[in-house]
């Protein structure tokens, strides 16, 4: 007799629960607009670090592990994952332990993110109060901004042209 009563308690308790979940979930999280949420950062687009001597780090990589360095470093070509007839890069890049390019940061390395729409982006990072270090910037290979996190690293966003970098 205990089972025929605990059954219909535990299903309504699970039901309650599981009504109860949904409706705290919808108060806590943002409304949806309706309207896709735009991407923001798609993936690394660089990896760029302080080194005593650029060319002869980038020799020592090209030897022993085989990186076909120019002036700027290497590029790591992949296939994108939504699209795999389009390729995309990933380029790392030594810097002179001098250079200040990555300033107003003191870090020794700056990270470059991928991102679709850049100046969407930046007016959103603008409404939510981000330090915004300078304007875009745009070049044949994409366009470029660079940013700070809340610990100071100076990030550096791009949205690539990657059809000209594969030239």
């Amino acid at each position: 007799m205990k089972h025929k009563i605990l059954k219909p308690v535990l299903i309504a308790f699970a039901v309650i629960a599981t009504f109860s979940a949904g409706f705290a979930f919808s108060k806590i999280l943002p409304a949806s607009s309706g309207k896709p949420a735009m991407k923001k950062v798609t993936g690394i687009g660089g990896i760029f670090f302080k080194c005593k001597d650029p060319r002869k780090l980038k020799e020592w990589y090209s030897k022993n592990l085989g990186f076909q360095t120019d002036a700027y470093g290497t590029k790591f070509e992949w296939r994108q994952g939504t699209d795999t007839t389009n390729t995309g890069v990933t380029q790392w890049s030594p810097f002179k332990e001098t250079t200040k390019y990555f300033e107003p940061s003191t870090k020794d390395f700056m990270i470059n993110y991928r991102v679709e729409n850049l100046q969407a982006l930046v007016e959103q990072l603008k409404a939510d109060k981000v330090i915004i270090l300078d304007t875009i910037e745009s070049y044949d290979y994409g366009k470029f901004i660079h940013i700070l996190d809340i610990e100071g690293n100076k990030i550096e966003l791009w949205e690539p042209i990657d059809v000209a970098l594969a030239k």
